[in-house]
């Protein structure tokens, strides 16, 4: 596996999908594979390698969802009451129906309360500006911060249509690390490092880079329609209201490998449980009943392209991972959880055969080809080694 992979992602980097790129395989004993390739920004001398930090976006996701089954585990959170009953913004949030003649926004409320359930699973009505023309056309309109600006005004944004009636990706796990905080009385990143990332020795998983972390940072950079790299300054500390529940955590792919593990493993790393078994297969099953996932269309070319994964196959959602209820082409069988961070990082947990990995590169926009085509190379790889 090692020569394999080793090829692959060099050949990759060799070729332009990425300046650089670091992935991890883990079963459930331990590392089956950890590379790095290229360079840490484009055109520079220090490497990739499994150390290197990079900002993961949506990969925080999960972890919220970990933080927040935590709390529900000792009943200081509740899947299915009214999430507004934790935090009124959420209670006081209208669905947005359209636009008067003046482009004035319309909206009711909702048929029935947000729930964590509905947050965890992108049924709750919250959506993402870059993937929702009506979403970014209130924002215009009404002059709103977009999340990507971390203030806390971005999260005070309308429902696109009902809790639970349809999935649309967006803002819902943002707003459970609020409910993470509310239950807890402690900083999103306080909260982590005591219950979650602490106990399971990810060190390296932070909201703001340590000085550590920030000496290996790799950079952003910015594909253009030519194909060419533009890398983006490395700052220390976010200028932020909020911790980012949703997208706002640095780490490394060695990190990560460790909480896939824990998924992998029931809940339970090294000795030390974290999760229950029970909640871990509660995230891991299909939570939105009949209702699949969906295309991602982009309305904001700079920040992602059009997404999807595993196009026509159907997929739906757990705590918060997205699900194929289908083989994949790559090898995986159905009930293979994955997702990806917006720079083009990518993981998958395949709990049947008990194998996973991470794939870290760091390129806007979103769902780029050349990138995410070498992570599902890399995953397809490992199948054909077992």
């Amino acid at each position: 596996m090692k020569d394999h992979l080793d090829s692959i992602l060099r050949e990759g980097v060799d070729g332009g999908a990425a300046p650089g790129v670091v992935a991890v395989v883990v079963d459930r004993e331990g590392v089956r594979y950890e590379g790095g390739f290229g360079g840490r920004v484009a055109g520079g001398a220090a490497p990739m390698t499994p150390d290197t930090v990079g900002k993961i976006f949506s990969m925080t996701k999960a972890l919220t969802a970990a933080a927040a089954m935590q709390l529900v585990e000792r009943r200081a959170l509740s899947l299915d009451s009214p999430a507004g009953e934790v935090c009124p913004d959420i209670a006081a949030a209208q669905v947005l129906t359209g636009f008067d003649d003046n482009g004035e926004p319309l909206t009711r409320a909702p048929a029935s309360p947000v729930t964590l359930r509905q947050l965890l699973t992108h049924t709750s009505g919250y959506s993402y500006h870059m993937w929702d023309p009506t979403l970014l056309q209130w924002l215009r309109k009404t002059g709103s911060p977009d999340i990507s600006t971390q203030q806390k005004a971005a999260l005070r944004q309308p429902l696109m249509f009902d809790p639970g009636t349809q999935w649309r990706y967006g803002i819902g796990v943002d707003w459970a690390g609020q409910l993470v905080e509310a239950a807890s009385g402690m900083r999103l990143e306080n909260y982590f490092a005591e219950h979650l990332t602490g106990p399971l020795g990810m060190s390296d998983t932070r909201f703001d880079y340590n000085d550590a972390m920030f000496s290996r940072a790799a950079h952003l950079h910015i594909r253009s329609a030519d194909g060419a790299l533009t890398p983006l300054p490395v700052e220390k500390s976010d200028e932020r209201e909020f911790d980012e529940g949703g997208g706002g955590l640095k780490g490394t792919m060695t990190d990560y490998g460790r909480f896939i593990r824990m998924i992998l493993n029931d809940g339970q790393l090294d000795g030390t449980r974290v999760l229950q078994a029970d909640t871990v297969q509660t995230m891991c099953s299909n939570q939105i009943g009949k209702l699949r996932v969906l295309p991602m269309q982009s309305c904001v070319p700079a920040v992602s392209n059009d997404g999807e994964f595993f196009p026509g196959d159907p997929k739906s959602w757990g705590l918060s991972f997205q699900i194929n209820e289908a083989p994949g082409y790559t090898g995986r069988p159905a009930g293979t959880l994955m997702w990806a961070g917006l720079a083009n990082s990518y993981y998958w947990i395949d709990r049947q055969n008990g194998i996973g990995g991470a794939y870290l590169s760091q390129i806007l926009p979103f769902a780029d080809q050349a990138s995410s085509a070498l992570f599902f190379e890399m995953e397809a790889a490992v199948y054909s080694s077992l």
